[in-house]
């Protein structure tokens, strides 16, 4: 099973984590972006999600092509907190798309290192380094800038998305816990964040009112090749997404999930302004958005260079410690 002490004996294998979860990622953004565009019911696209992959898992270990474990209720004890941030921050932040460009929406979403930072010190990590301290508030200040030269502004967007930034730090945070001391591999992580999301997005789309016009719509839309073929691999990158996200912070940690996820935004960032509509460009929207991104930039080279900088001796007793 996947676990960091993997990473440490295969770097290869955290290469690949960080780089498949940060294409994922960015890809996901995109595509969430285009079937919301023209399917508006985001708890029912996120049911949907949850679902193939839930069914996914099932059949291949019925098929014999991966040994994950089958439901174990202290297991899924342990793992419903983690179930429960992931999906509300992945359903906080498909509500803040629908409102929010997607430029704004990756700088809003760059700030969760600073609530990675505000955990780590509440829970005893001690106080990062100047470097870090300044590079996240250049990157809070340029996220404020880019919102005040936001021609598009949705307040209701907004706060979708700043909700979906403490959540996010929730789950990267348990996940971590959860992969390091239970010794779970990502793929049963996954199994049972989706396996436990259902009920609690079945109650949602019925509560919200989703159901049954999104069903309804989904009828509608169904003679639309176009809009089969973007929903299709919606699920599909949803279940990638899933695992490459659990793979990454096992292998890894929380903070290079978090990393990852900043240095994809500048892609995104750029590719944001021209596709799916784009983004009307305002000097102070687009100055916000720069500094925001150097912010983010900065931010995970001072991680870097602090991270090179212990000591290989001190670094193994953290660990041990850890353990």
């Amino acid at each position: 099973m996947e676990n960091r002490n993997d990473a440490e004996t295969n770097p290869m294998l955290s290469l690949f984590a960080a780089l498949s979860y940060g294409i994922a990622s960015m890809a996901m953004v995109f595509i969430n972006k285009a079937v919301l565009m023209q399917y508006p019911h985001s708890m029912t696209l996120l049911t949907f999600q949850q679902l193939a992959t839930t069914l996914l898992i099932l059949f291949s270990r019925g098929m014999g092509y991966t040994k994950a474990r089958g439901v174990d209720m202290a297991t899924a004890k342990k793992l419903f907190p983690v179930s429960v941030f992931y999906n509300a921050n992945v359903a906080f932040a498909l509500a803040s798309l629908k409102g929010v460009n997607i430029p704004m929406y990756i700088a809003i979403k760059r700030l969760t290192p600073l609530a990675v930072l505000v955990a780590g010190i509440c829970s005893g990590k001690g106080k990062p380094t100047t470097q870090v301290i300044l590079s996240v508030v250049l990157t809070a200040a340029g996220c404020i800038i880019a919102a005040i030269g936001d021609f598009s502004f949705d307040l209701f967007g907004y706060n979708m998305a700043l909700t979906s930034v403490f959540f996010q730090t929730m789950y990267l945070v348990l996940v971590e816990k959860s992969g390091a001391e239970d010794g779970l591999s990502s793929i049963e992580i996954m199994f049972y964040n989706s396996f436990l999301s259902l009920p609690f997005f079945l109650f949602l789309i019925i509560i919200t009112g989703e159901f049954p016009y999104s069903l309804s719509l989904l009828f509608a839309k169904s003679n639309s090749f176009s809009f089969l073929a973007i929903l299709l691999l919606s699920l599909v990158m949803g279940i990638a997404l899933n695992f490459t996200m659990f793979l990454c912070t096992i292998v890894n940690s929380a903070l290079t999930t978090t990393i990852v996820g900043v240095l994809k935004g500048v892609g995104s960032t750029t590719l944001g302004f021209f596709l799916l509509g784009g983004v009307p460009v305002h000097g102070l929207n687009v100055t916000g958005l720069v500094i925001n991104t150097a912010g983010g930039v900065w931010y995970s080279y001072a991680k870097y260079q602090q991270k090179k900088s212990k000591p290989p001796k001190l670094m193994s007793d953290l660990e041990a410690h850890r353990k």
